[in-house]
């Protein structure tokens, strides 16, 4: 694959990531207790190219940017869709166990963003669970739908 198909599908994932976000946002979902970014089901995309990591990460960046996190989320929640998105890609061989990855990072880095970023006093495995829940349910079910359909329907030309 050329470096300018590349940098496409790179740019074109992170597109889809920002307006994921804002639907999500619209919606009321990407925030709350247990949140449900329709961005995070495109996490597993990696397991079908690795130009998925980039673009993840910058859309991750951007929409965390664009919606008004605060620096340190969009930061910290940025590195945990990119190490997301390198254990996808570690596991892309494995795609029914690859949605462990970017709800591992999640789960691990959020919860301290949400305590010690916005102040939030709840109890820390509480926040922690209500993430993995949140993220289970982006990328381990609507992931794993955009994953099908995407090998399916050989989305990405790959």
């Amino acid at each position: 694959m050329t470096a300018s198909k590349k940098a496409a599908i790179g740019g074109l994932i992170a597109a889809l990531y920002i307006i994921l976000t804002y639907l999500a946002e619209i919606m009321g979902m990407a925030s709350g207790a247990i949140q449900v970014r329709f961005s995070e089901a495109l996490t597993l995309l990696p397991c079908l190219t690795p130009a998925a990591i980039p673009g993840l990460t910058v859309g991750c960046l951007l929409a965390n940017l664009l919606t008004g996190c605060a620096p340190w989320d969009v930061v910290f929640g940025s590195f945990a869709t990119l190490l997301g998105a390198f254990g996808t890609y570690a596991l892309r061989h494995k795609p029914w166990l690859s949605w462990l990855a970017p709800v591992i990072s999640n789960t691990i880095i959020v919860p301290p963003i949400i305590i010690f970023v916005y102040g939030i006093e709840d109890f820390w495995p509480l926040i922690a669970f209500q993430i993995f829940l949140g993220e289970t349910i982006s990328c381990g079910i609507l992931g794993s739908i955009v994953l099908r359909l995407a090998k399916k329907h050989n989305i990405l030309n790959l």
